[in-house]
């Protein structure tokens, strides 16, 4: 996994990027330290259709249930 500066990456974004399109992963670091990965993003497949998962998910009684005190005034 090839590791780039911040100043190089700046300097060639746009073959980085044709880079990670083409399925290399490349991290950029701060110094010598690495602070981001750069990979590419996957495919979307479809649009988004409401009611899609309809049947398909199960939400338990627990989850209507009253949240503690506490935990309610965390959300505050």
């Amino acid at each position: 996994m090839p590791s780039v500066k911040v100043h190089d990456a700046k300097t060639n974004l746009s073959r980085l990027i044709e880079r990670a399109r083409r399925g290399e992963e490349i991290i950029i670091s701060r110094g010598a330290v690495p602070v981001v990965r750069l990979v590419p993003v996957g495919v979307m497949q479809g649009r988004r259709q409401p009611g899609r998962l309809r049947g398909k998910l199960r939400v338990g009684r627990k989850f209507f249930w009253r949240l503690p005190a506490k935990e309610l005034a965390a959300w505050e």
